[in-house]
């Protein structure tokens, strides 16, 4: 009989010992790709709790480059994700660090791009494979990628929600859920909406032409 290490298909899904350090972690993973763009050069995975003091024999370091890379949890390549990241030229570091009274599996990933921006996330495994993203880029938000999910940067002014509201109205999208966090009063704002349907170009491209806003993210749902 064929004798299966800890790193094998455990069940259709999910590959590694533990859904929230390793299927969870690929999706927190993949949605922080999501959220930086494409053009990824480097990573810094900043582990707190749990993640911090286990994540080298639960294989999360693994698991989160893997979705960096947009693996899914249960692709067979996420045991040899760092070395495909390094092939790609990806810089990859890891770090213990407490980040307040959050989640114990929670990571905050500092992503630089190409063009030498920052993205900054962070996000929980919150068990069962589920995570929920709650910081972007220092606005705090509350996420799961469950849904398809689309993350708009704006600013506070009357009528912005409103506008992008019957842009999903009129392109027959129907809302799941919906949230809204601002800095300070007529600053800088964050909509988040979770639909029913995928998002195609055009509905999102309608959305960038609302005046107040300045950036959207839309980020397909995270699987198995």
């Amino acid at each position: 009989m064929k004798k299966y290490g800890a790193f094998d298909i455990i069940g259709p899904i999910m590959i590694g010992p533990s859904s929230s350090h390793t299927a969870g972690a690929a999706r927190l993973g993949k949605v922080a790709a999501a959220i930086a763009g494409d053009s990824i050069k480097e990573v810094t995975f900043l582990l707190h709790g749990s993640f911090s003091k286990t994540y080298k024999g639960h294989g999360t370091d693994r698991a989160l480059v893997a979705g960096i890379l947009g693996m899914e949890p249960s692709d067979v390549r996420l045991r040899e994700s760092i070395e495909i990241a390094k092939e790609k030229g990806i810089k990859i570091e890891f770090k213990e660090k407490y980040l307040g009274d959050v989640h114990p599996n929670t990571v905050k990933f500092v992503i630089k791009d190409n063009q030498d921006n920052i993205s900054e996330i962070t996000g929980s495994s919150i068990g069962g494979g589920s995570i929920v993203i709650t910081e972007v880029n220092g606005q705090e938000v509350n996420f799961t990628g469950e849904y398809p999910t689309v993350i708009i940067s704006h600013r506070d002014v009357p009528g912005a929600v409103s506008k992008v509201s019957a842009i999903l109205y009129n392109n027959n999208v129907n809302i799941a859920f919906m949230s809204v966090f601002r800095t300070k009063k007529g600053k800088t704002a964050t909509m988040i909406f979770e639909v029913d349907s995928l998002l195609n170009e055009v509905v999102i491209n309608e959305i960038k032409k609302v005046e107040a806003v300045d950036r959207v993210i839309k980020i397909n749902p995270v699987r198995a």
